[in-house]
């Protein structure tokens, strides 16, 4: 359904868009289109042709790519509000490095790689609002890498865990996974069995209590200190 759900103000609300006219942004809306995905269902396999980026209206998409030995590594987990798929505006025919698969049902927003590469060439602010977007996700995949290679299993999933914390969390606070344990798991580079194993552990300190979903980290402190050290 080409447009038909969106409006300037909802699209602007979308921070690649935050710097364009009107003229622009109706622009964008005439190439978007509004993407229904029921859960496991792809959205683009890896080295197909990129003709278009997304926005994620509801729902969680992974980032994944497979081994030759058909193990799946999740990459990243977009969330509500992210975008994913816009770095490749910058590569002449690009193809997606990545498969994208919703892991929930969701709704994305899908827009024309083609169209705002044309309005970028009219926009240096756009452009480097974008160059800023991609910078910011550049790091975090730095500190994801470096998490990985010189830290182990608990740090990681520590540091995960306190990640998901609220703004002003001290004592105690309960977070909830919204996201599968199996994918982060796959996420952190961890088996399943170690992170139930690891979270069995910290549980046992009484350091946080799990049930389903839903963690209890009751001693924040004590975790933050499995990181520093």
């Amino acid at each position: 359904m080409p447009g038909k759900q969106l409006n300037l103000n909802e699209v602007r609300q979308i921070y690649l868009f935050e710097s364009l006219n009107d003229r622009q942004l109706k622009q964008i809306i005439k190439s978007a289109c509004t993407i229904h995905l029921d859960a496991h269902q792809s959205v683009f396999m890896h080295k197909q042709l990129a003709e278009r980026f997304f926005y994620v209206k509801t729902g969680h998409i992974k980032l994944f790519r497979v081994s030759e030995d058909g193990n799946e590594k999740v990459l990243e987990v977009m969330h509500e509000g992210d975008t994913f798929a816009e770095a490749l505006l910058f590569m002449e025919e690009g193809r997606y490095p990545v498969n994208a698969e919703a892991i929930f049902r969701s709704e994305l927003y899908s827009f024309d790689i083609s169209v705002f590469s044309e309005i970028l060439k009219e926009s240096i602010e756009t452009c480097f609002k974008l160059l800023a977007g991609m910078s910011r996700r550049l790091h975090a995949r730095i500190d994801d890498i470096n998490n990985l290679t010189l830290h182990g299993a608990t740090y990681r999933l520590v540091t995960y865990l306190l990640d998901q914390l609220p703004d002003g969390a001290i004592l105690s606070s309960e977070i909830h996974l919204d996201t599968p344990k199996s994918i982060i798991a796959s996420h952190l580079s961890i088996k399943p069995e170690t992170l139930s194993r690891i979270l069995s552990q910290l549980a046992a300190r009484k350091m946080l209590s799990v049930r389903g979903s839903h963690i209890t980290l009751h001693d924040i402190e004590g975790l933050k200190a499995i990181v520093d050290e």
